[in-house]
């Protein structure tokens, strides 16, 4: 598996056999967009997770060929990773209320 799409699954904690929506349209994402190209050289200083973003075919197209969509594809990403963290100090808050309400043990 290439290194930039190893990287957005970690973060996200999906596998390659998950459904990955794209991050504009819901449809199924098939590409892992650099949103700032990397280039034909293939730099691997673009593979960090604020510039990675799943999309689907007909986004990935349109990404490459607007500029403007290509910038509010960014914000769209941006807004997506808030969410995902938002929802895991969510589910933490809630492991941890039952740990503690169930066992009298507090996680970190």
């Amino acid at each position: 598996m290439v290194r930039y799409k190893r990287i957005y699954l970690e973060f996200f904690g999906y596998g390659e056999q998950h459904f990955i929506p794209c991050e504009i349209c819901g449809s199924r994402a098939v590409d892992i967009h650099h949103i700032e190209a990397k280039g034909m050289g293939g730099s691997k200083t673009k593979d960090y997770i604020a510039n990675l973003m799943a999309l689907c075919r007909k986004c990935h197209t349109n990404c490459h060929t607007d500029k403007k969509a290509n910038e509010e594809a960014q914000f769209l990403h941006f807004r997506f990773m808030l969410m995902y963290l938002k929802n895991m100090d969510k589910l933490k808050e809630l492991v941890n209320e039952f740990a503690e309400a169930q066992y009298n043990y507090k996680l970190n």
